[in-house]
């Protein structure tokens, strides 16, 4: 918006400066030329005078061409006189060394001054009557003024330098007013897109003060209503899954009094997992709904750094059970569009898999690396019998081994979430292997 401010303004203000300054120029130039002209039929009349009042004295004539001759280099006064005894080819008199043309000859023979256009300005053709009785067309000097245009540097010239300097000050003054008057819209924008973009973080948003243009302040408001809704809905979300919560773990364990009066083993035992199948989805039910409080709507973690500690959480219980335990991970940080108890609880579920389902002394690998593009990878293997036919990680309660499921599709959901995957193998060693990809923080 700035930007397209400045240009726009920018654009505008040259158009007009253009449109202004060329014409002004023309006008300048015309201008002097005219002056040219009005200072040369002047000289015209002052040379006939001295050409009239001193017919016989030509070095008078002569000395007073020279002065005006140098006095202004843009008019050249000559005097052509016509042939006589002393100057059969007749005598010019003047810095012009140039011969009589048709035109001189006929302002002699006409005796009516001429003013005709040349290359580069005008010339002025005017018979000098020497007066006398017996003075004849023939013998009338003329005088021939030539006007042209100054040589740089003029004051035509200088004229148009200051013009030229006038209109880049009014458009650099332009350029630094649109910039400052688009800095006062966009500077509250960007301040209330800032302050937006903090939204969903932990803790309470405080409501946004905006300065700027009534349009920028009317938006600062609503967005402001926004929030306090937004806020108010998260609140009774929260409410709601604490109630959910308490209300559903009452009756969880009013079950689990019945199936432990039961005196049949095995209904005992089957209705035990069921309860036990139960719980883990409750407890996850509920873990998913608290991810917003939990983490806010921006979440990003160093999965190296998960990784490490909770395979160092994990590590005493494969000491006990005679498990090699190999871990990789970067020192450096590798992040991922998940929170650090997302990435703490997949990683949990994936291990516990392994510990459940394959026997002591079965090696556990756990690699991470950075995803190209951003992001990471985690592969989890073990040396164990590897998965059944027909796993669905995405599914609940389908992992074929007597476990709840839930491990692949908390993991599926997590890699989901952070704009990744999750698939399945089999490991160097034959045995099962979990690769979960995590997408990069936005």
């Amino acid at each position: 918006m700035r930007r397209s401010l400045i240009l726009t303004v920018g654009a505008t203000v040259a158009v007009v400066l253009l449109a202004l300054l060329i014409p002004i120029a023309v006008l300048l130039r015309s201008y002097a030329l005219e002056d040219r002209l009005s200072r040369a039929a002047l000289e015209v009349q002052a040379t006939e005078s001295v050409v009239s009042g001193q017919a016989s004295d030509l070095g008078a004539v002569a000395h007073y061409l020279d002065r005006i001759n140098s006095a202004d280099e843009g008019i050249i006064t000559t005097v052509y006189y016509p042939p006589s005894t002393e100057h059969p080819e007749g005598l010019i008199v003047g810095p012009d060394d140039a011969r009589e043309d048709e035109r001189i000859r006929e302002a002699r023979r006409t005796g009516q001054a001429r003013i005709d256009d040349v290359e580069g300005g005008a010339e002025f053709l005017v018979p000098v009557s020497l007066g006398g009785v017996n003075a004849r067309p023939e013998d009338t000097p003329v005088v021939r003024v030539q006007v042209y245009e100054e040589s740089f540097p003029s004051p035509v010239h200088r004229a148009w330098l200051v013009l030229g300097l006038l209109g880049l000050v009014v458009f650099g003054a332009a350029l630094v007013l649109a910039d400052r008057l688009g800095r006062s819209f966009v500077q509250p924008i960007r301040s209330l897109a800032q302050r937006a973009q903090q939204l969903g973080t932990h803790g309470h948003a405080e409501p946004i003060t905006v300065e700027g243009p009534a349009e920028v302040a009317e938006l600062g408001a609503a967005l402001n209503r926004l929030v306090v809704r937004i806020e108010a809905l998260l609140v009774r979300e929260r409410e709601g899954v604490a109630d959910l919560s308490h209300r559903l773990r009452t009756p969880i364990t009013a079950l689990r009094l019945g199936i432990d009066s039961l005196t049949d083993p095995t209904e005992r035992a089957r209705l035990s997992a069921d309860a036990d199948r139960l719980q883990a989805m409750v407890d996850d039910v509920v873990r998913e709904a608290r991810r917003g409080q939990r983490e806010g709507l921006i979440a990003t973690a160093d999965a190296g750094a998960v990784v490490r500690e909770r395979c160092a959480f994990w590590q005493p219980l494969a000491e006990d059970q005679r498990r090699p335990f190999t871990v990789t991970a970067p020192e450096t940080p590798v992040l991922v569009a998940v929170s650090v108890e997302d990435v703490a609880a997949l990683l949990d579920v994936l291990l516990d898999n392994v510990f459940s389902h394959t026997p002591e002394g079965a090696g556990i690998v756990v690699s991470l690396s950075a995803r190209e593009g951003g992001g990471a990878i985690v592969e989890v293997g073990d040396d164990g019998p590897g998965f059944p036919d027909g796993v669905d990680v995405s599914a609940r309660g389908a992992s074929g081994a007597g476990s709840t499921g839930l491990g692949l599709s908390i993991a599926a959901r997590t890699a989901a979430v952070a704009g990744g995957s999750v698939g399945i193998g089999s490991s160097a060693s034959g045995g099962a292997c979990v690769r979960v990809e995590l997408g990069p923080p936005q």
